[in-house]
């Protein structure tokens, strides 16, 4: 794989950063590209120095330059939190549609595989247990959560469409609870919520 150039957008968020990481380790060219609403650079500050890394602070819901050759696009760009995405949610909107689009555009243009991160709120609030990938979900589009979970699935809707009509080579990944290193305690998701209380000495909510 020496020498392929991926691009990953929201590279400076818990996900991007660790798998800018990790590409960087696989012996890729890393592009990394974030407007930093939620990101934040000491997430990839480390990677400053490498000459196989390099960053754009650059809003995916406008126009994407990105001269030279592009092997793949991992678009993982966008809030993903309760807090973050009630705050902003406008621009949720936009980085799942208009963000989307600019990135399937991009690879197009460049011959590139493309990954998105969709959720498990897809879902919405399901009557089915656990979700199959055949299950379509039961999501409230006008409710407060549905600036996140519609804007998935339009990512989705659109990948499908660059997919059959334009022939890009797409991929969607449902990600559900994520936790690990780098990730904000206070994001207002379940599991962050636990551990941060653990860590804290705090006695979890759930064990109320």
């Amino acid at each position: 794989m020496k020498g392929k150039r991926v691009l990953i957008t929201g590279a400076a968020g818990f996900l991007g950063s660790h798998l800018c990481d990790k590409f960087i380790d696989k012996g890729f060219h890393v592009i990394g590209m974030d407007n930093l609403i939620t990101g934040d650079l000491s997430n990839i500050s480390h990677l400053f120095n490498r000459e196989e890394f390099e960053f754009y602070h650059h809003d995916i819901t406008t126009f994407i330059h990105v001269p030279g050759d592009i092997d793949y696009i991992l678009h993982f760009a966008s809030p993903a939190s309760p807090i973050d995405y009630l705050k902003i949610p406008i621009q949720t909107l936009k980085v799942g549609a208009l963000g989307t689009h600019n990135c399937l555009g991009l690879a197009k243009a460049k011959g590139a595989r493309i990954l998105v991160a969709s959720t498990s709120e897809v879902y919405g609030d399901p009557l089915v247990h656990p979700q199959t990938e055949e299950y379509w979900g039961n999501v409230n589009p006008v409710g407060p959560r549905g600036v996140y979970d519609e804007a998935k699935r339009f990512m989705e809707s659109i990948t499908m469409a660059y997919h059959t009509y334009h022939k890009v080579e797409t991929r969607i990944v449902r990600i559900f609870n994520t936790y690990g290193p780098r990730m904000r305690l206070n994001d207002g998701r379940a599991l962050p919520a636990f551990i941060g209380q653990a860590l804290r000495g705090e006695r979890p909510d759930c064990f109320w």
